[in-house]
């Protein structure tokens, strides 16, 4: 199975949770922080499961997550 980590862009992230409900590994979930925008942005809970199924980077309205695959 592939393996990866999803790199999220939290300055651009404007927090409408689509990766969160696309990822089928429920890796993804909001921070309890907030980026400069005052939103709190997707992040990563758990990359040693992540499968880099790019469900997260298709489903973001602004291109923000880029899924990096392992070789």
């Amino acid at each position: 199975m592939a393996r990866g980590k999803p790199e999220i862009d939290k300055e651009k992230c404007k927090g409408c949770s689509l990766c969160i409900s696309a990822c089928p590994k429920n890796i993804l979930k909001m921070s309890d922080d907030f980026n400069k925008q005052g939103v709190a942005y997707a992040t990563c809970i758990d990359e040693d499961s992540c499968i880099a199924c790019n469900f997260c980077a298709m489903m973001c309205p602004d291109m923000v997550i880029k899924v990096l695959k392992y070789v």
